[in-house]
């Protein structure tokens, strides 16, 4: 099986269909402190929604236009990060993540998400990577910043929660720019 370790009895693992009742029960875990942000956590409810929802990423991956893994901590399942888009022919991709809070502050979406980028600018030739937040998820936004992406710009109230509209940040990171990071692009 595939794994990465991101230290610390941290490891990044594909999240697959076959998974949901694990997956499930960290959605309960979860729930209250991803849903503002990330709208399909509330419609994970049950296990039909949530394989459903594991099914849609598995059918995204094998077209390649998503990919979705889970990160472990401990072996629990604790939160994931994931290509939300990622369009070939662009060459450009969307990262999300999310986490419960036993994951909190131990830098496991700086971690996982700067395997994500390593592989999509050096296998996959990807050139841009974007990362979307509400204005309101500061800690989202300070997640971009960690791993060097800039602002780009403010799309006003492009996303609604609980039937308000909030103002969606779009930052992004150039393969370019992670290169020069260093001498290999491993920031």
């Amino acid at each position: 099986m595939f794994a990465v370790s991101l230290g610390d009895g941290a490891e990044l693992r594909p999240l697959q269909p076959w998974q949901v009742v694990e997956f499930l029960a960290h959605m309960d875990r979860a729930r209250d402190t991803v849903d503002p942000w990330i709208p399909w956590a509330a419609a994970n409810a049950d296990l039909d929604s949530a394989r459903a929802s594991l099914q849609r990423y598995a059918d995204r991956q094998a077209a390649d236009t998503a990919h979705l893994y889970g990160i472990w901590l401990d072996g629990t399942l604790v939160g994931g990060v994931m290509f939300v888009v990622f369009d070939t022919a662009t060459g450009v991709c969307e990262i999300g993540c999310w986490l419960e809070p036993a994951g909190e502050g131990k830098g496991l979406v700086n971690r996982a998400s700067r395997q994500l980028i390593r592989w999509a600018f050096a296998e996959r030739g990807m050139s841009r990577i974007e990362w979307r937040t509400s204005t309101a998820n500061q800690r989202s936004s300070n997640a971009a910043r960690r791993l060097g992406m800039s602002l780009d710009g403010v799309l006003r109230k492009a996303q609604t929660y609980k039937g308000v509209r909030y103002d969606k940040e779009v930052w992004s990171l150039l393969a370019d720019e992670w290169h020069a990071g260093s001498d290999d692009g491993d920031r």
